[in-house]
C-alpha cells in the first residue's frame, strides 16, 4: 500500500508539473511593445508567411499578415481563441500534435515558447500593420528595411537582473536576464581544470600541458584566469588557430578542384597574411578593405596585395565548355562569399531570378556584381600571380617604417634580381627544346598529357630509350630541379603572389543576365549596394574616375569601404556573432552566414548589438570583444544541464549552461602530435606541409601521388593550419573528423559521429605512428612499472591527475594485452596509447 501512495504521490506531482508547464492561465501575458517585431515577426517571416501570407490566394484561407487576419481564422474556422489561449488549433499546430506546422519540421522549443507567449498576450501586432512579405519580385520598401539584421546597430542598455552577483561584465548581465525572465538560473562554473582545456582550444586550438594545469590550480591569485586569458590572446598560437576559423569562410584551397586540380601557386603566403592578421589584432575594417581592394588603396603594401588572393580561392576549371558562363561562375563565387562572409547574406541566390525570400531583386545581384567586373579570370602563371614588393613601400630589410629607402642596397638586390631572371630564362629555353623535340615524337592522346607537369617525367620513363635518350632525360631532370631551386632562391625584390589582378581602369559592362545565362543580355546596371540596405532616398552611387594608367579600375575599395564603414548594419553584427559562435560553439544567430528572413532569429539580440556596437568603438579590434566573452561568467559556465533547462529549453537557447563540444579536426590531430611530444611548433610561416597519406587512400588518384609532396618528418608534424589543402585528396584524419569541404564557404561544420572516427583513432597509419612515438617516450622517462607508464600517458592525454582505479583499468588492459595476446610490454603500452587517443575526456571538452 505504501508503494502504491508512494507511486501515485509521483504521478500526481509529475502531471502537476506538466500541468504547469504547458497550460495558459486565464490572465493574458504581458510582453513589451517591441516584442512582436524582435520576437515574433522573424519566426513568422521564416516559417509562416510563404503559406500564409498577404497574398490573394492563401493555403487553408489562413492569413497571418495582420491581427485582424490571424483572429479571423481560415477555412477550417479560427485558429487562436483570446478567452482560451491553451486550446487554440495553432498551439497545437506547433508543438505538432493532431496538426503539424510547419509541415516541414518541428520548430525549436525557444521559438515555440516564444510563440506561445505571444499568443497568451492576445497576439499583438506591430500597431496593426501588415507585415508578410509578398511573394513575387521581393518589395524592397520600408517594412523590408526595418527587418532587425538591416537596421542600424544601436548600442542597447544593460539590462537589470536579480543576481548581480553573478554579473562579471556586461554580457553576463544580457544572459542572466534572459534567464530570470524564464525562471532559469546560470550552470555552476566549470571545474578548474575542464575550464583551461577549455580557454586552451578556443584560444589557440592546443591544449594545456599537465603542469601548465598544476600551475593554475595552485595559482590562487584574484587575477589567476585572466593572466592566462591574456597570455593566449597574446600567443602566436592564436593566430593560428583562429586563422583557420576564417579560411573556412573564404573557401580557402591551395588547389583548382576539376579533373586535374592544378596547384594555385604561393596561396600559401594567403594564409599567412591572416595569421599575422589575427596576431596583430590588426582592424577588423582594415582587414576587410586589404582583402577586397588591398591594390586600390592610398596606401598599398605587400601584405594588402597578397590579402587579395581572397578573390583567387575558389575552383577554376582550365578547360570549360563554354568560357563566358565559367567566368561569371567566378564572378559568382565572389559574390556569394562576399556576400555570406562580410554581410551574412544569401544575395548569390539572386543570379537567376529574383530573391525567392530575401529582398534582394536580381538587379542588386548584378548591381553588387559590377563592383568587381573588372577582375580578368582566374589562370595559370601572369593571370592570377603579381610582384608583390615592387611599389617598396613594405619591403621587408630593405625600408623600415618611417624611414628613407636604402637606395644602394636597392640597387644590389635589382642586380641580383636581373641575374635571377637570366638564369630561369636561360634554363627554361634549354628545358623548351628538349620538351618540344620529345613532344613532337608523342602520338596524340600524349601529346595532350604532356601538356600538364605531372605527367612529363612518366611519358619521358615510358619512352626511354626509344623516343628520348638517357643522357637527355637525365639532363631534363637536371635542369627541373635548378629551376625549382631557382624559385626558391628568388630575390626578395621580385617576390611574387597569388593576387588579384584587373583588366584596366575601366571596368567591363554589366547588364541583367536572364536566367544567369552570358548570352541573353537584359538591361545595363551599374555599381550599387544592395538596395534593402541603404536608405530609400540616397543618391546614385557615383565611382571616382581613375587615372588613365591605373592598373584597375577602383569599383572595388568603393563598395570595400562601404562594407568596412562603422555604419553598415550588418558587417559588425555578423563578426560579433561569429566571435561568439567560435567561442560557444554556435552563434547568437545560429544560421551565422545568413542573417535573412529564413535565418535563425538571434535569441539575444539586444547582446548581439552590444557586442557589434563595442566591436566599432573599440576601432574594430577583435581581442577586446574575445577578452569580454573570455572572461564572462557565461564562459566559465560548466555542462550540466538542470532539470528545468532541460524542459523549458532542450537547444540551450538561453544559455543555461556551456555546451559540450568535440575537438575540431585540426584541434585533434595537433593534440595527438602534442601529448606524443612530437608536435613541430617552429614552423610558423612558409610553403605547406605534406604529412603522409597512406599508399591506399593515394590509390584513387588517376595518378596516386600526383599533388602531394613529401615534407621531412619534422616538418610533417606541424600543426594543422599548414597542412597542404587539395581539393581532390584530403588529409584522411581532418576528412574524417569533418574538415569542411573547401569549394564553398563554411560558416558551420557539422559535427558527426560515426564508427570511421574509431577505427582512424585505432588503426590508421597516424595514430598507430604517434601511439609508438607516445609509448616510446614514456619509456624513455620512466623505466617503472606499467602502472607508472599509465599513469603517465594519462596525464599527459587528461592534462590531470589520473584516479586510482583509472590506473588500475589501463594497467589490466596491458597486463592482458600480454598475457592474452602475448605482446611484449612495449607493444602492449603502445596499444593503451591507442585507447587513450580514443577517450571521451580527450576528444570533447566538457
Amino acid at each position: 500500500m505504501l508503494r502504491f501512495f508512494n507511486n501515485f504521490f509521483y504521478v500526481t506531482l509529475v502531471v502537476s508539473f506538466l500541468s504547469n508547464a504547458y497550460v495558459f492561465s486565464a490572465e493574458p501575458t504581458k510582453v513589451s511593445p517591441d516584442f512582436f517585431e524582435k520576437e515574433v515577426q522573424p519566426i513568422l517571416q521564416a516559417h509562416c508567411f510563404s503559406c500564409h501570407g498577404a497574398e490573394k490566394k492563401v493555403k487553408g484561407g489562413l492569413d497571418m499578415s495582420s491581427r485582424e487576419a490571424l483572429l479571423k481564422g481560415g477555412d477550417n474556422g479560427a485558429v487562436v481563441s483570446i478567452e482560451k489561449p491553451d486550446s487554440s488549433i495553432m498551439v497545437d499546430a506547433i508543438r505538432h500534435g493532431e496538426r503539424k506546422m510547419p509541415p516541414k519540421g518541428k520548430l525549436p522549443s525557444s521559438q515555440i515558447e516564444i510563440l506561445e507567449k505571444w499568443i497568451k498576450a492576445g497576439v499583438p501586432y506591430s500597431a496593426g500593420k501588415v507585415v508578410a512579405k509578398h511573394h513575387g519580385p521581393p518589395k524592397v520598401d520600408a517594412e523590408a528595411r526595418n527587418f532587425w539584421s538591416y537596421k542600424p546597430v544601436k548600442n542597447p542598455a544593460i539590462p537589470k537582473v536579480k543576481n548581480q552577483a553573478w554579473v562579471k561584465n556586461p554580457i553576463d548581465a544580457f544572459i542572466l536576464s534572459k534567464l530570470e525572465q524564464n525562471e532559469l538560473t546560470p550552470a555552476l562554473p566549470a571545474e578548474k581544470t575542464a575550464l583551461l582545456r577549455r580557454l586552451y582550444f578556443n584560444v589557440i586550438g592546443l591544449p594545456p600541458t599537465f603542469e601548465e594545469v598544476e600551475s593554475f590550480l595552485r595559482d590562487d591569485s584574484p587575477d589567476a584566469y585572466e593572466k592566462r586569458v591574456d597570455n593566449l590572446l597574446n600567443s602566436r598560437h592564436y593566430g593560428e588557430h583562429w586563422a583557420r576559423h576564417w579560411l573556412d569562410l573564404v573557401r580557402y584551397a591551395e588547389t583548382n578542384s576539376f579533373e586535374r586540380d592544378g596547384i594555385k601557386p604561393n596561396a600559401w603566403k594567403y594564409r599567412d597574411y591572416v595569421i599575422k592578421s589575427f596576431n596583430s589584432d590588426k582592424p577588423y575594417n582594415e582587414f576587410i578593405k586589404e582583402q577586397l581592394a588591398g591594390d586600390e588603396l592610398e596606401k598599398i603594401t605587400r601584405d594588402s596585395l597578397v590579402a587579395t588572393a581572397y578573390f583567387r580561392l575558389g575552383i577554376w576549371d582550365d578547360e570549360p565548355a563554354d568560357r563566358d558562363l565559367a567566368y561569371f561562375d567566378q564572378l559568382d563565387d565572389i559574390v556569394s562569399t562576399t556576400g555570406q562572409t562580410f554581410l551574412g547574406t544569401t544575395i548569390g541566390c539572386a543570379r537567376c531570378h529574383d530573391h525567392k525570400i530575401d529582398p534582394f531583386p536580381q538587379k542588386d545581384y548584378y548591381r553588387f556584381m559590377a563592383f568587381f567586373h573588372g577582375i580578368n579570370s582566374y589562370g595559370n602563371g601572369p593571370a592570377s600571380q603579381r610582384v608583390v614588393d615592387g611599389d617598396l613601400q613594405d619591403l621587408k630589410g630593405v625600408i623600415n617604417p618611417g624611414r628613407k629607402p636604402d637606395i644602394k642596397k636597392l640597387q644590389e638586390l635589382e642586380i641580383k634580381a636581373q641575374e635571377h631572371e637570366r638564369l630561369s630564362n636561360d634554363i627554361n629555353r634549354q628545358i623548351g627544346r628538349i620538351e618540344d623535340d620529345f613532344r613532337a615524337k608523342l602520338p596524340g592522346g600524349q601529346n595532350d598529357d604532356f601538356k600538364q607537369d605531372i605527367h612529363k617525367p612518366i611519358l619521358f620513363e615510358k619512352h626511354l630509350g626509344k623516343l628520348v635518350t638517357v643522357e637527355e632525360y637525365k639532363r631534363w631532370k637536371d635542369l627541373t630541379a635548378k629551376r625549382e631551386e631557382l624559385k626558391k632562391t628568388r630575390p626578395l625584390i621580385r617576390e611574387t603572389s597569388l593576387a588579384v589582378i584587373e583588366q584596366g581602369p575601366k571596368a567591363r559592362e554589366t547588364f541583367i543576365l536572364t536566367r544567369g545565362m552570358p548570352a541573353a543580355k537584359g538591361d545595363k546596371v551599374e555599381p550599387g549596394f544592395p538596395s534593402v540596405m541603404v536608405s530609400e532616398n540616397i543618391p546614385e552611387l557615383k565611382i571616382p574616375e581613375q587615372d588613365p594608367t591605373a592598373r584597375s579600375s577602383g569599383r572595388r575599395k568603393v563598395v570595400a569601404d562601404w562594407i568596412a564603414s562603422d555604419s553598415n548594419p550588418l558587417t559588425a553584427r555578423v563578426m560579433a556573432n561569429r566571435l561568439w559562435q567560435f567561442q560557444f560553439g554556435r552563434g547568437i544567430v545560429r544560421s551565422s552566414s545568413n542573417f535573412g528572413y529564413m535565418g535563425t532569429p538571434p535569441t539575444h539580440p539586444e547582446l548581439l548589438d552590444y557586442l557589434a556596437s563595442q566591436l566599432v568603438a573599440n576601432g574594430w579590434k577583435l581581442k577586446p570583444i574575445q577578452r569580454m566573452i573570455l572572461t564572462s561568467n557565461a564562459f566559465k559556465m560548466g555542462s550540466q544541464v538542470s532539470p528545468q533547462a532541460a524542459m523549458k529549453d532542450p537547444e540551450n537557447d538561453l544559455l543555461s549552461h556551456f555546451d559540450l563540444r568535440r575537438l575540431t579536426a585540426e584541434e585533434l590531430r595537433d593534440s595527438i602530435l602534442g601529448v606524443s611530444g612530437n608536435l613541430n611548433l617552429k614552423k610558423v610561416d612558409g610553403p605547406s606541409i605534406y604529412p603522409v597519406i597512406p599508399r591506399e587512400v593515394l590509390a584513387g588518384q588517376s595518378v596516386p601521388g600526383s599533388g602531394w609532396g613529401k615534407s621531412t618528418p619534422e616538418e610533417a608534424a606541424s600543426r594543422s593550419v599548414f597542412v597542404f589543402v587539395k581539393r581532390s585528396l584530403a588529409l584522411p584524419i581532418l576528412q574524417v573528423f569533418d574538415a569542411p569541404d573547401p569549394d564553398s564557404p563554411c560558416a558551420s561544420r557539422f559535427t558527426t559521429t560515426q564508427p570511421a572516427q574509431a577505427l582512424a583513432l585505432i588503426n590508421s597509419e597516424f595514430a598507430g605512428e604517434q601511439a609508438k612515438i607516445l609509448a616510446a617516450d614514456v619509456a624513455k622517462k620512466s623505466s617503472a612499472s606499467p602502472a607508472d607508464k599509465v599513469s603517465e600517458i594519462l596525464r599527459r592525454t587528461l592534462q590531470r591527475q589520473p584516479k586510482p582505479d583509472e590506473i588500475e583499468r589501463g594497467t589490466t588492459f596491458v597486463k592482458d594485452s600480454m598475457n592474452k595476446d602475448s605482446l611484449n610490454e612495449e607493444d602492449a603500452i603502445r596499444r593503451f596509447c591507442l585507447i587513450a587517443f580514443s577517450l571521451n575526456e580527450f576528444i570533447f571538452l566538457n
